[in-house]
């Protein structure tokens, strides 16, 4: 393939995967928008493979690669559940991050890769490569952490260090002196000693920036690494000289980093205070209030029964789905529910907050992957004002994103995020294994409203319950 059909290649691909980013924006067009992405993929890869660059003799390596990451790739999407998403998510952009060092040890030593640059274009050429490792160890080491923290492998509770950010300002000031020394290297053998010290002290800060994040902000930190993967990639493609992977790892960064300020507008926090940490636990403890007070009020308990018998005589039903819908797999029961609800002419809805579940989108993917229509799965914002004509709000798994602490609590942790008002309705029902607080180890003053109760189980036999009560 020439070089003038390469970039011709290379631009079509580069189109498609904007096109990608546009239809993946809408539940809608997102099948449509994920085709664009497989075909520019496509097209990349045997632009690339195929291009000037890459002689015959590098075939036999590049084609057993494909075999062997495409055999994981089926693998991984054959066995992995939906419920595995995002720790799987995140493992993914640590590959990115991997990747990404591994190009630029690989394109620092090969003498052919800057034989040709002198003066100027040659120290251009080395930030590149001490950048991209640099973005690259970061991406590595704090997205497996996060995988382990999603994955429950690594506790969610937030390790914070004495001096926390007084580490990293002085790991930042080292970063900054070796990478003075690399760019003074007089050979390559010179220049490894600062490129390693720096991957070193870049892996150790991806640990420490991720480790110190509470699980409440877990959402917030899949979007981030992912804009940070993006970032990595772009990276690699100044090393490279490669446009298509300046501009899609531009596309990913930018794109990341937008959604990253949507989900902390929605939790009311701002990004340094994310990175900084220190926000969210794993839960697990009987909510109680600051000052050891229980909320005003008493926990009413619900049985399946009376739960169907409520959603039955409604006319507007609310579904708030969270977390513990994920875990407990039940996102196919809810879709028989509603269906079951709809026929006999009660108008049911979903309200979707931003940073539901562990990932963004989290909650718009399991509902897709029950069959549930995509006009009824609706945004927090869409959906706040129709609560007081609500007969029935159902809560299956989720807490902090339903708390009012939030509005009535200026000392709350999360005061001054935006919730869904559940409270507002006639009747709220939530779903829950115990009292133990959620994810972000707040407590919640829904639970003891007059008009809530509580149905305490395991969400999909609960809901199991439920369905056969419906039907009968």
């Amino acid at each position: 393939m020439s070089e003038s059909l390469a970039t011709v290649s290379y631009l079509g691909a580069t189109i498609l995967f904007i096109l990608c980013l546009g239809g993946l924006s809408n539940p809608e067009t997102s099948r449509r928008g994920n085709l664009y992405g497989i075909i520019g993929m496509s097209i990349a890869v045997l632009a690339t493979v195929f291009g000037p660059h890459v002689g015959s003799s590098g075939y036999a390596w590049i084609i057993g690669a494909m075999v062997v990451g495409a055999g994981i790739g089926v693998y991984a999407a054959r066995t992995v559940q939906m419920t595995q998403m995002p720790e799987l998510v995140a493992l993914m952009h640590s590959m990115v991050g991997l990747a990404a060092m591994l190009v630029g040890f690989a394109n620092y030593i090969d003498p052919g890769a800057s034989a040709h640059m002198t003066g100027a274009e040659k120290s251009i050429h080395e930030v590149e490569i001490y950048l991209g490792i640099l973005i690259g160890a970061v991406t590595f080491s704090g997205s497996v952490i996060a995988f382990g923290k999603l994955s429950g492998k690594i506790s969610g509770n937030p390790l914070l260090l004495p001096a926390r950010h007084w580490i990293n300002l002085a790991g930042l000031l080292v970063v900054i002196y070796f990478g003075r020394e690399f760019l003074h290297a007089h050979s390559v053998s010179d220049g490894m000693t600062p490129l390693v010290v720096m991957t070193v002290i870049a892996l150790l800060f991806g640990v420490h920036m991720v480790i110190t994040i509470g699980g409440a902000d877990m959402p917030v930190v899949v979007s981030m690494l992912n804009s940070y993967s993006g970032w990595a990639a772009a990276a690699t493609g100044f090393m490279l000289s490669n446009d298509l992977l300046i501009v899609t790892g531009a596309l990913v960064g930018s794109s990341g980093a937008i959604l990253s300020y949507i989900m902390c507008s929605a939790m009311n926090r701002h990004f340094l205070s994310v990175i900084g940490g220190g926000f969210g636990t794993t839960g697990g403890t009987p909510a109680a209030a600051a000052g050891g007070a229980q909320p005003a009020g008493e926990v009413v308990p619900i049985d399946a029964p009376d739960t169907a018998e409520l959603l039955r005589e409604a006319k507007n039903v609310i579904i708030v789905p969270g977390y513990g819908m994920a875990v407990a797999q039940a996102q196919h029961t809810v879709y028989e529910i509603t269906r079951l609800l709809r026929e006999k002419g009660v108008n049911v809805r979903f309200g979707i907050h931003p940073v539901a579940g562990r990932m963004p989108g989290h909650m718009n993917v399991l509902l897709a992957e029950a069959k549930v229509p995509y006009d009824i799965v609706q945004e927090m914002d869409e959906l706040n004002d129709d609560f007081p004509k609500t007969d029935v709000a159902m809560i299956i798994g989720a807490n902090d994103i339903v708390n009012p602490g939030a509005q009535d609590d200026p000392n709350s942790p999360i005061a001054g995020m935006p919730v869904l008002e559940v409270w507002k309705a006639k009747t709220s029902i939530v779903m829950k294994r115990s009292m133990a607080s959620g994810y972000a180890g707040v407590d919640n003053p829904l639970f003891y409203k007059e008009n809530n109760r509580m149905l305490f189980g395991d969400a999909k036999k609960m809901l199991d319950e439920v369905l056969v009560a419906l039907k009968s």
